[in-house]
């Protein structure tokens, strides 16, 4: 285990309670997207957010990751609550995060360079360190224009992960990519899940994606959005893609399947 997952070990609890989030618009009634949600993340586990699209999902990862301020409820981590982003939060973004004017490594060496977390030195090595990792040394010196779109997630991943965060947030990150591309990734970030350990929400609206990546599935109604059903996902790790070959895999569907028909989360009307 390395030193930056001993660190993390039991940090990054998430706690969201009775979060009910408003958009005001002049001369329209206000849109609710989130009414009175309430669930838990697991340090060191990978929570999957599932909902339809419009549900709020987005919504509730910029709320948790604090670039949206908290209208009513309370969401902590560690017990602290949020109030405004920070370094202890990352969060992955569906369009790409890279800077077009700024070399792979550059965009990667950012984040600790800006807040002064790291001198050049060590920001510059642990970043090529990363990229090792991720496949793309040999891309260190490219443009993000020159990288295809599941490199481009790669290096968006060791662009979150110098900062050494307590949680990891991922909204829809794969959403876009083919699904050759997407698979793929997939099963890259498990990968990377497994060895790291971070704390992470990541958000879909996929089901077989929610399934292969989670420890916990929290379901999400159509908007305004509502917890309705939170399951445990008890598939044995490490997983690969053979895993969704497996029996164990196809009963945890079904049962995943009925948990979605009986709590309506995926009802439009």
């Amino acid at each position: 285990m390395s030193k930056a997952t001993d660190a993390r070990a039991g940090t990054g609890l998430i706690r969201v309670d009775g979060v009910t989030k408003h958009f005001r618009r002049r001369d329209a009634p206000d849109t609710v997207a989130l009414e009175d949600c309430s669930f838990t993340v697991e340090p060191g586990k990978l929570t999957v957010l599932m909902g339809p699209s419009g549900c709020g999902k987005s919504t509730l990862a910029y709320l948790i990751a604090g670039y949206l301020p908290l209208e009513t409820g309370r969401i902590t981590i560690d017990g602290a609550p949020v109030r405004g982003a920070g370094p202890d939060r990352m969060l992955v973004f569906q369009e790409t995060a890279l800077w077009p004017w700024m070399s792979v490594v550059d965009n990667v060496m950012f984040g600790p360079l800006a807040r002064g977390s790291m001198g050049r030195e060590q920001a510059r090595r642990e970043a090529e360190e990363l990229l090792a990792r991720f496949g793309l040394a040999e891309f260190a010196e490219k443009y993000p224009n020159q990288l295809s779109g599941g490199m481009k997630r790669r290096a968006e991943l060791a662009q979150a992960l110098i900062n050494h965060p307590k949680v990891m947030i991922l909204d829809e990150p794969f959403r876009g990519l083919d699904v050759m591309t997407r698979e793929l990734m997939q099963e890259y970030y498990m990968q990377l899940f497994e060895s790291t350990r971070p704390t992470t929400l990541f958000i879909t609206s996929e089901l077989e994606e929610a399934i292969f990546l989670a420890d916990r599935l929290v379901f999400m109604s159509s908007g305004p959005g509502q917890i309705v059903r939170v399951m445990e996902v008890d598939l044995p790790h490490p997983r690969t893609f053979a895993t969704m070959e497996t029996e164990r895999y196809l009963d945890v569907k079904k049962s995943v399947i009925g948990t979605l028909n009986e709590s309506g989360a995926f009802e439009t009307t």
